[in-house]
């Protein structure tokens, strides 16, 4: 339970595609879409058991839908068990401390739906990579993923594929694209649930920075085919991984 001392601490965490999915709905589908942004917040685990949303007025904005949507959204899932609400003056919308017991279990596939999961990612990622390398970098956003970077490698390994996950789509977000955004982001959550069924191992997060390195440098750098050619390998790097524990 939450003290009032802890309470006190306790921000909205903040607004941006590289902390919550939360960009415009891209059809009429407004509910639909406001629930599938949240849920892949917290299954990307951008957002954590016990961390707060931004209020209704904000997702609405950031979402381009109505008040009553988001309520709408946040009450079902409230109901599936995703989201609790709080009330006083800490109160709020929160991700549920237990989430349901499917959170964060694969559906496990077998050999050609992990192939199929990759062969997505490896295209939509390297896309990503090289179109960041060809974009046009401000101070800021050179400053945000080399943070991101440092923060990644720098983790936790029970914070580990959070960090990761939010590198690789502020990679995306740099690139502009909307619906890259959105690919990388459905991408990442598959990936994901297929990870939490393997071991973290350290040889592999070892890894896998050094490999980050390489591929953040060369963004920054404005070497396109660097970067593309550094996120396939990396990719490789757990698509290994995969294949070898799950076949």
């Amino acid at each position: 339970m939450t003290t009032a001392k802890q309470a006190e601490s306790i921000q909205p965490l903040p607004l941006g595609s590289s902390s919550l999915l939360l960009k415009r709905t891209r059809s009429a589908n407004a509910f639909e879409e406001t629930v599938e942004r949240i849920l892949q917040t917290i299954r990307l685990g951008l957002i954590q058991p016990g961390d707060r949303l931004p209020g209704e007025r904000e997702i609405a904005s950031l979402l381009g839908v109505s008040r009553d949507t988001v309520r709408e959204a946040a009450s079902a899932l409230g109901a599936a068990g995703y989201l609790t609400t709080r009330r006083g003056r800490y109160g709020g919308t929160f991700i549920s401390d237990s989430l349901p017991a499917e959170y964060g279990k694969a559906n496990l596939a077998n050999s050609s739906e992990i192939t199929d999961i990759l062969v997505f990612r490896e295209v939509v990622e390297c896309g990503a990579a090289y179109a960041a390398a060809n974009a046009e970098l401000t101070r800021d956003v050179r400053g945000a993923l080399q943070d991101a970077h440092e923060q990644t490698s720098a983790a936790e390994p029970s914070d580990y594929r959070r960090l990761d996950s939010r590198l690789h789509l502020l990679i995306a977000e740099v690139t502009g694209s909307e619906k890259l955004i959105a690919e990388v982001a459905y991408s990442r959550m598959r990936v994901n649930e297929l990870l939490d069924n393997i071991p973290l191992l350290p040889p592999n997060i070892a890894h896998s920075n050094e490999q980050h390195e390489k591929i953040i440098g060369a963004i920054l750098k404005g070497n396109p085919s660097v970067a593309q050619s550094a996120m396939r390998d990396h990719l490789a790097g757990s698509a290994a991984l995969l294949r070898g524990f799950l076949g």
